[in-house]
């Protein structure tokens, strides 16, 4: 992507991830151009990675034919009307990381003619280790979504979404999964502490325990149920600590968590639509 011109509307956490990862993997400093109405934040962006920034929109899409909109949800009607003349003029593929917000909800702001794809990263892209989500209706060109793979790469691994409404349970699981992570992580340092570790060696463990964890299912072939065996020797401690969780319906207990999270999702989508 590094002689295509790229407009990035936002210049918060996941603008400021994007410019970042663009420009690891090739992108050239002056080919990005981002909108960021608070001066601090435009200041950084330039001092930081040598982009331009500009509070004028109109000035930040010209001539880019990619547009990622990467506003608070609540922001995106203004921020697209403002320019949904020149948007239709140019035609260029706006991706979408913002929230909730159906295709159909932004081509009532600009109209058929601009295509649209919807990525949903979650918070690991801050890290450049996300994983993404992305849908794209059927008359986007195969083109525009190699551009938009492209972009969303620079954030980590992208995976390609057959409905829209499958992106509600992408964020039920990627999206909001690391804090389920999180969480039983955190879970785990308190038992040991109430077993009797000391609190910072309880701390450190369970980070890096989710952190190799991670690792490990990163690399080879990703099989998490095999990882799991290959750990679990029969009549061992993983193997009782298990037993635990089937006794307690964790199974069970996980597929409610994750359809309270996509329903909450399709809620929230319906409220911004």
């Amino acid at each position: 992507m590094n002689e295509e011109r790229i407009a990035i509307l936002g210049g918060g956490n996941m603008g400021r991830a994007l410019i970042g990862g663009l420009i690891a993997r090739g992108a050239e400093p002056a080919s990005i151009c981002t909108g960021e109405p608070l001066e601090e934040r435009r200041a950084a962006l330039a001092r930081d990675f040598g982009i331009r920034v500009s509070t004028e929109n109109r000035v930040v899409i010209a001539g880019a034919r990619l547009v990622i909109l990467a506003v608070k949800p609540q922001d995106a009607a203004s921020t697209l009307t403002a320019i949904a003349s020149d948007l239709r003029a140019a035609r260029p593929l706006l991706l979408s990381v913002a929230a909730g917000l159906r295709v159909a909800a932004l081509q009532r702001l600009l109209g058929p003619e601009v295509p649209i794809v919807r990525a949903m990263p979650n918070r690991p892209a801050l890290v450049g280790a996300g994983a993404t989500g992305l849908f794209a209706p059927a008359n986007v060109p195969d083109a525009a979504r190699d551009v938009a793979q492209r972009a969303m790469r620079a954030l980590g691994e992208v995976v390609w979404i057959a409905s829209e409404d499958a992106l509600d349970v992408v964020t039920a699981l990627s999206g909001s999964g690391p804090a389920y992570f999180f969480l039983l992580a955190e879970l785990m340092c308190e038992a040991a502490i109430g077993l009797g570790l000391e609190p910072a060696a309880a701390q450190m463990l369970a980070r890096h325990t989710l952190y190799g964890s991670g690792q490990l299912a990163g690399a080879g072939d990703g099989d998490l149920a095999r990882l799991r065996r290959e750990v679990t020797s029969p009549g061992g401690t993983t193997e009782a600590a298990l037993r635990a969780y089937e006794a307690a319906d964790l199974r069970a207990i996980v597929a409610r968590a994750l359809g309270a999270a996509t329903q909450r999702s399709r809620e929230l989508s319906d409220s911004v639509a």
